[in-house]
């Protein structure tokens, strides 16, 4: 049976004035404990100014000429891209307010009619649907500002710490700018920090073009990301987007008819991973951020033997304004500008498409033919992969030195192991992964059979630039950047061979040479500065004994004609052209030089080719158009350095004789084999034992370089065949045009056509001269009909 409790009024008074008083006494202390936590007496509340900049830390974007973002910066893992509120969907907008804080726009940073509903029916009564208190403000306070707690009571500490942040933020933003804050600090897993990078990673969109079940599907994880993983759980987070759908019709953002039917769509992903080392133009990527970030050269940084590369950079330091940009550019508050926090946007001159083409058709070339045919010649072959003029001595000499070079052995050095112990771990066979063109292998093998398989493999670099502007299209510094990380376009050098030619051959021209001069077709005999005999072979030579032209010696590549000119000039004379080329190494002045012996990288010769096809003009290679901050002025830009090498007329005689080696000799395959019928020019090039194999190619509007070599000058087929340029590297530009060609959008044609005035054109013999040579060249006799 139960009691009245029976309160006499004096009792009844005593009682509600101790409740009232209790209350009161809650307030006041409610109020006490606030004023300390924003005094900073209690708890952490950041400084005024960490508020009026609560992310400094964002990615810098690297974006191509055509609007494609191809890569970022940043520290670690936190690879956040800033974008702007502009540039939200407005779905986005809504399923965040409707799902997260359908009051956002009323309240000051703190929902009370929320966080007391919160309180009773999560707390009272203990409902798991009854909804949470925090508003988005609260919620992008923790992000900010909260350390990660390990338990419920540190958790309800620090609640009040973000009620005072909360409002502080709403005093210094408006409601956009914090759910632009809010969506650009979330982290989505797989390096997805940020909504830009979201949208990226997840359906390869930009926020702007997010559409609505998208959108629902990303703000439905922010609740729990690893719970709600649309990679891993599909159905569940399917079912979480479709909750916040029903947030936004429930919210008015949706008909009913537009929820229903997007609640029965699947949830389908365009997921890409967020990797540095994945995505296009990886080389091109990583060459930019080392010339951005590079710092003042000092010679005490570099070693003994880097003199010329601490002169080329000294040189770069002072001429290029790119170089170090990072460092010589300081922001508003006198600090250099960091690649990595500062949420730059770098405008290159790359074009997606063409890095795309460039980069397929090396692996087309490379997995399907070049490395094919060289497996086969080395195979069983106990010298493979090197050229069997190699000793045993020297294999071994070579896998030592690239051994001492690895990662292992310089951790195993640094932990104290001995030589034999070392030697010992390297002849161990361990679990890897290996590089192979059909697919990541996992094996077990040694660490130094492992080297020797990598070595087997061989490298190639490819570049394409615009030879009027310098705007850099296509950047391919190797085969695999996960695996071989040497960037050959601008960092390699190696021997040129015959596509050194061209320069001798324009020397000629200016100091008075014809292309139509003759001469007798016979051996050469030089003399160098001590006095010694040097003359050149000439394999394959044709018309021996007979008179041939200057033009018909660049055409088939005669060692011969080359050497007779050298001999009318000077190596001196040649090495301070090669200069004016843009050739920037160490070149020694001798005889040998005219049948390309110095080392240079793909980069200067392409460099140095736009000067045939541009008047006489070379252009330096230009990578980056412009830069802008995080809030998208422009702070820095850039217009390509030119210089002038040959006069008109001779720029145009030279490509008359170019031209020649495409239509008739030994780049002649790319008419025959290749189908390409544009007008271009170009040359071959093959050094010694056929270590190297290259092609330079020009059109009107585009020039273009390829070298293709094994990893050691040693590493390299041992027949002439597939060893020669127009064998290794050719097809590399032969494919590339046949693509850049049949892409319409990118503007070029194969009727363009050079701008040769009349009086400048090269004829030296008719068309049934020509004929003869490509069949002298090629075996085709077909090649005309």
């Amino acid at each position: 049976m139960s009691r009245k409790l029976n309160l006499t009024p004096k009792r009844r008074g005593y009682l509600i004035v101790t409740l009232w008083s209790l209350a009161g006494l809650f307030v006041f202390a409610s109020i006490l404990i606030f004023i300390a936590i924003g005094k900073g007496m209690i708890g952490y509340v950041p400084p005024i100014e960490q508020l009026e900049s609560p992310i400094d830390r964002y990615a810098t974007q690297v974006i191509s000429s055509d609007g494609k973002m191809m890569g970022s910066y940043s520290y670690g893992k936190d690879n956040r891209i800033y974008v702007s509120y502009n540039d939200l969907s407005p779905d986005l907008v809504k399923a965040l307010i409707a799902t997260e804080d359908v009051r956002f726009t009323k309240h000051c940073g703190i929902d009370v009619r929320g966080l007391f509903r919160a309180v009773v029916k999560r707390g009272l009564l203990m409902q798991k649907s009854g909804g949470g208190g925090s508003t988005i403000t609260q919620q992008l306070a923790k992000q900010l500002f909260s350390p990660r707690v390990e338990n419920l009571s540190e958790r309800l500490l620090q609640k009040p710490i973000e009620w005072v942040i909360a409002v502080r933020l709403e005093r210094y933003y408006t409601k956009e700018e914090i759910i632009n804050m809010y969506l650009n600090k979330f982290d989505f897993l797989y390096n997805a920090v940020g909504i830009q990078s979201a949208a990226r990673v997840y359906f390869g969109q930009s926020p702007k073009t997010l559409k609505v079940e998208e959108a629902a599907t990303l703000v439905g994880m922010c609740k729990n990301p690893s719970y709600y993983n649309p990679v891993r759980h599909n159905e569940r987070t399917r079912n979480r987007r479709n909750t916040v759908l029903l947030q936004m019709k429930k919210a008015g953002y949706l008909t009913a008819g537009t929820c229903d039917s997007l609640c029965a769509l699947p949830l389908k992903l365009h997921f890409t991973r967020m990797d540095h080392n994945e995505g296009p133009a990886r080389y091109f990527r990583e060459y930019l951020r080392l010339m951005l970030t590079a710092k003042k050269p000092v010679r005490s940084d570099y070693a003994a033997w880097q003199s010329q590369k601490f002169s080329d950079d000294s040189l770069a330091w002072e001429t290029n304004p790119l170089y170090g940009w990072c460092n010589k550019n300081t922001k508003a508050n006198g600090e250099p500008y960091n690649i990595y926090t500062d949420g730059l946007k770098v405008y290159t001159t790359i074009d997606s498409h063409m890095q795309q083409y460039a980069e397929e058709v090396v692996v087309e070339h490379l997995s399907q033919t070049l490395q094919p045919a060289f497996f086969k010649e080395k195979k069983g072959r106990e010298y493979a992969p090197f050229s069997q003029r190699v000793s045993k001595e020297q294999r071994e000499e070579i896998l030592t030195r690239a051994m001492a070079q690895s990662d292992r052995y310089r951790i195993l050095k640094n932990a104290g192991k001995s030589d034999n112990e070392i030697k010992k771990s390297f002849e161990t066979p361990v679990d890897m992964q290996v590089f192979s063109w059909s697919g990541t292998i996992d094996t077990t093998m040694t660490p130094m059979d492992s080297i020797r398989y990598y070595k087997s493999f061989l490298r190639t670099a490819f570049m394409a630039m615009d030879p009027r502007t310098g705007y850099v299209k296509a950047y391919v510094g190797g085969i695999d950047y996960n695996y071989f990380k040497y960037d050959m376009v601008s960092t390699g050098r190696r021997q040129i061979g015959s596509t050194m030619k061209p320069f001798l051959y324009s020397l000629a021209v200016i100091e008075g040479v014809d292309p139509c001069d003759k001469m007798l077709h016979v051996q050469q005999v030089l003399v160098d500065e001590n006095g010694k005999e040097w003359s050149p072979k000439n394999a394959g030579a044709k018309h021996i004994g007979e008179e041939v032209t200057i033009q018909w010696g660049l055409q088939n590549s005669s060692n011969w004609v080359t050497a007779y000119l050298m001999k009318q000039l000077s190596p001196y004379m040649l090495v301070r052209l090669l200069r004016s080329y843009g050739m920037k190494g160490h070149i020694d002045p001798v005889v040998s030089m005219c049948l390309g012996t110095p080392d240079i990288s793909v980069s200067e010769m392409v460099s140095g080719y736009s000067v045939f096809p541009n008047k006489g003009i070379r252009v330096e290679p230009l990578y980056v158009t412009r830069i802008e901050d995080s809030y998208g002025n422009t702070i820095a830009s850039f217009s390509a350095q030119v210089n002038e090498v040959l006069s008109e007329e001779a720029s145009c005689k030279m490509i008359g004789m170019l031209r020649s080696v495409v239509d008739g000799g030994t780049g002649s395959r790319l008419r025959f084999r290749y189908g390409v019928r544009a007008p271009m020019g170009g040359k071959t090039g093959t050094t010694q034992n056929n270590s190297d194999g290259w092609f330079m190619g020009f059109t009107p509007s585009l020039v273009a370089g390829c070298w293709v070599g094994g990893e050691d000058r040693s590493i390299h087929f041992d027949r002439m065949n597939e060893g020669q340029g127009a064998s290794m590297a050719l097809p590399i530009f032969a494919l590339f045009m046949q693509k850049v060609y049949a892409d319409k959008t990118l503007g070029y044609s194969e009727t363009e056509n050079f701008d040769v005035p009349s009086q400048y054109a090269v004829s030296c013999g008719s068309s049934k001269d020509n004929r003869s040579q490509v069949n002298e060249a090629t075996g085709f006799d077909d090649f005309f009909n």
